[in-house]
């Protein structure tokens, strides 16, 4: 006589109502809530007029916003925000490729040494870094203590509060975001692309633009649009170098807070640099995602 063996059953598994990895994101999301999410509603409801203080009167109007886009200074302070950012954008571009390159192509044995001098920038204070040019570029500065020194000029030259001044400082801030954007994707570039167009008959140059330069568009576009959100938002360089030369929306809210105490227009500057930047999140998005389905 045979004995049956019975199979256990298969276990159910209990239904879980809560996600275990939304518990574990749970802490990040409350931080985020409170000290990110809620100064973002409050701002936006002063920006149309709207006091989130329990007990306030509301008055919504959208004249902030009306003075933003009809005021002519202001008009003119939004297009100085984007000339800044735009160029700033583009000679950390034309700065930071090259370095990005040599680092990944030509340096060898010292790519460790030159990441470590351009990662060791930004472990120190941005305003430092900054107020060091004032420090070089002063009346009574280094460099024209310097060229007192060689008899090269007569008097000492006015080098800061000046828009060249504001560009250099952000170029130098804001270049090492531009170059670890880079890096990554040439050093993903396969060099026998490079090989087989120099086989076929195309120079150095010819090869570059027509292999290399195309292949790490993906890297320039983040970059770009690190260096341009950043810029938009920044109002260090305009304030410890510009002398009042160089005036922008990210400065103008600091004006408007710390001194006009007008909230309702610093909230509605606030939430335009806030678009501006979504706007350009979004961009990175898109394009991030073509490629990814360009690729075979």
């Amino acid at each position: 006589m045979s004995s049956l063996t019975t199979l256990p059953r298969a276990t159910r598994r209990p239904r879980q109502w809560i996600s275990p990895y939304l518990v574990l994101c749970a802490p990040a999301l409350v931080v985020l809530a409170i000290f990110f999410g809620m100064p973002l509603y409050e701002n936006a409801l002063r920006s149309v007029g709207i006091s989130a203080i329990p007990g306030a009167h509301p008055a919504f109007t959208l004249a902030y916003y009306r003075k933003l886009f009809t005021d002519p200074y202001y008009v003119g302070i939004m297009f100085e925000t984007l000339k800044v950012s735009v160029l700033t954008t583009f000679w950390c571009l034309i700065v930071g490729y090259p370095v990005a390159y040599f680092m990944v192509r030509r340096a060898g044995r010292l790519a460790g040494p030159l990441m470590f001098v351009l990662i060791m920038p930004l472990l120190t204070s941005i305003i430092m870094r900054t107020f060091g040019w004032n420090v070089l570029l002063a009346r009574h500065g280094l460099v024209n203590d310097a060229l007192l020194a060689l008899g090269v000029i007569d008097a000492p030259l006015r080098m800061t509060q000046s828009p060249a001044i504001v560009y250099l400082g952000n170029v130098h801030v804001m270049v090492s975001f531009m170059v670890l954007s880079i890096i990554p994707v040439l050093r993903s570039v396969d060099r026998r692309l490079e090989e087989s167009a120099r086989v076929l008959g195309a120079g150095a140059w010819r090869a570059f633009f027509l292999v290399t330069l195309p292949l790490s568009v993906e890297g320039i576009v983040t970059g770009c649009l690190i260096v341009f959100m950043i810029v938009n938002g920044s109002f260090i360089g305009s304030l410890l170098l510009g002398g009042g030369t160089v005036v922008t929306l990210p400065l103008l809210i600091f004006q408007q807070f710390s001194q006009s105490q007008d909230m309702g227009l610093a909230s509605a500057m606030g939430n335009l640099l806030l678009i501006v930047v979504l706007v350009c999140l979004y961009v990175q998005g898109r394009f991030i995602g073509r490629r990814k389905e360009a690729r075979p």
